[in-house]
């Protein structure tokens, strides 16, 4: 092998296109115009004896270039170790000889199951059949599969209603300012946003698929992904959705052990590991899952990235709530604590003689108004004593002179119970942000599942919703006031509850942006931040959209289907009017007809889903006044504004 590499390089530098300024070989792009089929890459291949024998099959005098094995070849590990995009210093998850981030795989799933993997404790819950298909597209399959898609039933929805579409809300910049609910999947809608609002998002955070597949002692699905599908899954949306983010922005994902690792090295290769913030651990079960033979789990994580470290920064903010009420005053520029000048708090003791630049006269006017390192007429000195101890201030003489000269209303003179005079400093509402999340706010069961339970006035569908507060409290960490958050796993809609509920706090504007594909999910997310709206009576609305179906509404009906006489049905009416996958050979399938009786109902629906072609899921915009797909004079507004053109 060692020798077919060393030749293969040789032959690759002599095409410009596959090395640097620096003469390294460029592997992205070998793969990229080895995908495409090259014409020059491929003369250049049949030039030498040994490569056309190793990639190179000849059938009856025609030689086929077997790109998947030269592709599997040029990936491998052992190729170009050391080359300008290759694997320097770089750990990578690997599935056979490939990196996932490598692969050009796309995964879609379907129908309508872009949400929670996990299963009930109730012996209700225990028998749903929740399905969950997933399909795997070779880069050969895909086509126009992301090209963005043709936006169709657009609502207006407030608090007393839905209302007809009148537009966006866009601000002085063109930029949309409206909070947006979206159906479709989740893949294909964030390549549909990319047009509007790549570089626009300041936080996305996610609550996606588990994986956990299930065991007998807790509950069982009767479909998952397995695990290089799961990550190839994540690996396909992160990768756009890390677009979607302002250079300063973040993105949090909600995970169980089930993945951790293997999550955190995905976006570890997507974000960089240096712009991961942390792994945060939220309490989220305090009496843990039932019916299980080892751990009992009681907490979820969190993984927190920035897109850009450098650019990121958390705000200044107190998310538990004892140390918010200590908090007790406020001014111009908001809540603050007064907390003595003198160095108290340390661990251990400091005197003088341990800091002797600590220690030094201030001086303070009679009205105590005024604070001075100057000697003034009738001024009263005061020093950092305790008891008769010498202490310390907390800063040095010239950092506190420095101080005092720029935020001078950022210390106090006051008299305590013993008419002495102290020095204060305010301390602004703030705290330490650490990475246990244990408050009793955080319980999934009773600030999630409830709660909901509660808005709705019945119970949900949507399988463990997250507690609000804990979104609440990741809002208030990483966005101001105007900023959107986007949740491609939308579930219930608790980010969209979330951002009202933090908007009513503090007067904000930001705004949502929620995707969700399943149908039942999509309408409780819908009916809570409506009913959010009119209980709280809230001055805000958002925009419901449709991605337009097209082999979508087979799909739908495939799901939907109760016996084998409707799906035999299904596929006479797919024969004349869905567009299927050119590996569908109509005539042949219809001749073993009898083969297709004697599957099982689910294996039936499986094979109907996979003739159908993925890149026709839904109507593309480029083919909007096509008039085949009947689209109206009012979507097409809706589409052209919304992409501009």
């Amino acid at each position: 092998m060692n020798n077919l590499i060393k030749i293969l390089e040789l032959l690759l530098k002599k095409d410009k296109r596959f090395f640097s300024d620096k003469g390294d070989l460029l592997k992205n792009k070998i793969l990229e115009l080895a995908l495409k089929l090259d014409k020059d890459l491929i003369k250049l291949l049949l030039s030498d004896k040994k490569i056309k024998e190793t990639f190179f099959i000849n059938v009856d005098g025609v030689l086929i270039f077997d790109k998947d094995k030269f592709i599997k070849f040029i990936s491998n590990k052992q190729f170009l170790p050391d080359s300008y995009t290759a694997f320097k210093n770089k750990i990578g998850l690997t599935e056979g000889d490939e990196f996932i981030s490598e692969k050009k795989e796309v995964v879609l799933s379907w129908p309508y199951k872009d949400c929670v993997l996990e299963g009930g404790m109730t012996k209700e819950d225990q028998k749903r059949d929740e399905i969950f298909w997933n399909e795997t597209l070779a880069p050969d399959e895909i086509t126009r599969l992301l090209d963005p898609k043709v936006f169709t039933n657009a609502k207006r929805i407030d608090k007393n209603g839905e209302h007809k579409f009148d537009g966006f809300r866009v601000d002085e910049k063109g930029d949309i300012k409206d909070n947006l609910i979206i159906k479709g999947n989740n893949l294909l809608v964030l390549h549909s946003l990319k047009k509007r609002f790549a570089g626009k998002v300041k936080l996305i955070y996610i609550d996606p698929p588990y994986n956990t597949g299930g065991s007998l002692e807790t509950f069982t699905y009767n479909n998952s992904f397995n695990h290089s599908t799961w990550m190839t899954f994540m690996k396909n949306r992160l990768e756009v959705a890390k677009d979607l983010l302002k250079e300063e922005g973040f993105i949090v994902i909600a995970i169980d052990h089930n993945e951790l690792f293997y999550l955190g090295a995905l976006t570890d290769e997507i974000f960089g590991r240096d712009n991961r913030l942390g792994v945060v651990c939220v309490l989220v079960n305090p009496r843990g899952r039932q019916f299980t033979k080892f751990f009992s789990v009681t907490i979820d994580f969190m993984l927190v990235y920035a897109k850009n470290k450098k650019h990121a920064n958390f705000n200044k903010v107190v998310i538990n709530t004892e140390k918010k009420q200590t908090f007790n005053l406020e001014d111009e520029k908001g809540k603050y604590r007064l907390e003595n000048f003198i160095r108290l708090a340390n661990i251990e003791e400091k005197l003088r003689h341990d800091r002797e630049k600590y220690f030094y006269p201030i001086y303070v006017s009679p009205d105590l108004k005024e604070i001075s390192l100057e000697i003034k007429n009738n001024y009263i000195k005061v020093l950092p004593i305790v008891s008769g101890k010498e202490k310390c201030w907390q800063l040095k003489k010239d950092t506190f002179a420095k101080n005092l000269a720029e935020k001078r209303d950022e210390y106090v003179a006051l008299k305590d119970e013993k008419g002495q005079i102290q020095i204060y400093k305010k301390y602004r509402e703030q705290q330490m942000l650490v990475t246990h999340w244990f408050d009793k706010r955080y319980n999934a069961t009773f600030y999630g599942t409830r709660l909901l339970e509660k808005i709705l006035g019945k119970k949900s569908q949507v399988s463990f919703p997250k507690s609000l507060y804990t979104i609440v409290d990741v809002l208030k960490i990483m966005i101001k006031e105007d900023d959107i958050i986007l949740d491609f796993f939308a579930g219930s809609g608790t980010t969209g509850h979330a951002t009202l509920e933090l908007n009513k706090e503090d007067g904000g504007n930001r705004k949502f942006i929620l995707v969700e594909q399943l149908d039942e999910h999509i309408a409780v997310c819908k009916e809570r931040i409506q009913k959010v709206l009119q209980k709280e009576n809230i001055k805000d609305d958002f925009v419901y959209l449709e991605l337009m179906k097209w082999n979508e509404n087979f799909v739908d009906e495939i799901r939907k289907a109760k016996t084998k006489e409707e799906l035999k049905k299904l596929w006479e009416k797919m024969k004349e009017k869905a567009f299927l996958s050119y590996k569908v050979d109509i005539k042949t399938i219809d001749e073993h007809a009898k083969d297709f009786d004697e599957l099982s109902i689910e294996d039936q629906k499986r094979f109907l889903y996979e003739c159908l072609d993925k890149n026709h899921l839904y109507v593309n915009y480029s083919e909007i006044d096509d008039e085949e797909y009947g689209v109206s004079e009012e979507d097409k507004k809706l589409n052209r504004e919304f992409y501009e053109s």
